[in-house]
């Protein structure tokens, strides 16, 4: 007698069109990652790259004096505007702060993810990466004000210096050329000090999954052949730590370069570039001049970011 479907179990199912498709990506892996990541590509293409493109279009344009309008005829007008001595001191002062911001995130970021690499316990660790990024979860704009409020003039912080005493040494510091002002919430220290805030566990993080790659048995071979710790820091943790600080100063160097709210908030009358664009962009119509300005800190971060790339950066992120 013939054996029938239901003697060995269920009929196979029909060869249906989707059944061949599947099995036609199944076995064209290629075809299928083209056509996963072919929107996301044409997403980043056409709006992210084609508005860099316009923007540096822009940047060869010019503005009319007489008739306020953009004269789209290809110059170098708008970049000899650039390096006026006005809009050279804003770069420079934008660079150096970012600068600055990177170095003393770096020094404070440091010892919280060696404790957090090396020392914490699970449970502690598991704590201290909450604080880090519990900031990150309340609003960046809440953040800055609540900073404006700490270092106004009637702030807390004041009150709490003037409560030991040390209003003279802030006083001092607010009287120096260059950083200081009426008070910190309308000085360049005060900026500093919101930029180093925020951008801080920026810093930690990189630096503390870097210290978590550092194999722990170099160390031990370190200190069986008589090393001393601290020269075990500095020959073999620090060396092999820092792509880990390099990639975190990506984030607070390129974040101080083109923000405008910090400086706008907490801050003078001094303009730094996020500003300067903005301005130029909104307040005066000029379009180009603030396309131009929008070129520098990509071209410094191009820069950044190669020799970030040759130090090992990236592997830390």
């Amino acid at each position: 007698m013939a054996a029938t479907p239901t003697d060995f179990g269920a009929a196979a199912p029909p060869d249906s069109f989707w059944r061949r498709l599947s099995t036609f990506f199944y076995r064209h892996k290629t075809i299928s990652l083209i056509l996963l990541l072919a929107s996301p590509l044409l997403l980043l293409v056409v709006i992210y790259l084609g508005s860099l493109a316009a923007l540096l279009v822009n940047s060869f344009f010019y503005l009319d004096g007489f008739t306020g309008q953009i004269v789209k005829q290809f110059t170098l007008k708008t970049y000899a505007q650039l390096l006026q001595p006005a809009n050279i001191d804003i770069i420079r002062r934008t660079v150096v702060m970012a600068l600055a911001v990177s170095v003393a995130d770096s020094l404070l970021a440091f010892p919280v993810a060696y404790y957090m690499a090396r020392y914490a316990a699970p449970r502690t660790k598991a704590f201290l990466y909450f604080a880090v990024l519990l900031p990150l979860w309340s609003s960046y704009l809440v953040r800055v004000y609540a900073w404006r409020l700490i270092l106004a003039q009637e702030g807390i912080l004041t009150w709490f210096l003037n409560v030991l005493h040390l209003n003279g040494v802030l006083n001092a510091l607010l009287g120096l050329p260059g950083i200081g002002g009426t008070s910190l919430g309308v000085s360049p220290l005060g900026t500093f000090i919101v930029f180093t805030y925020t951008w801080l566990p920026y810093m930690i993080l990189p630096i503390a999954a870097a210290l978590e790659r550092v194999p722990q048995n170099v160390l031990d071979a370190s200190g069986d052949l008589g090393a001393h710790p601290s020269t075990t820091f500095w020959r073999i943790t620090l060396p092999l730590a820092f792509p880990g600080v390099i990639a975190g100063s990506i984030f607070s160097f390129s974040l101080t370069l083109g923000d405008f709210i910090i400086p706008g908030m907490v801050g003078n009358s001094s303009y730094f570039i996020g500003q300067a664009v903005l301005a130029h962009q909104g307040t005066s119509g000029n379009l180009p001049l603030a396309a131009a300005f929008t070129v520098v800190p990509i071209v410094i971060m191009g820069i950044y970011l190669l020799v970030a790339r040759r130090m090992g950066a990236f592997d830390a992120l």
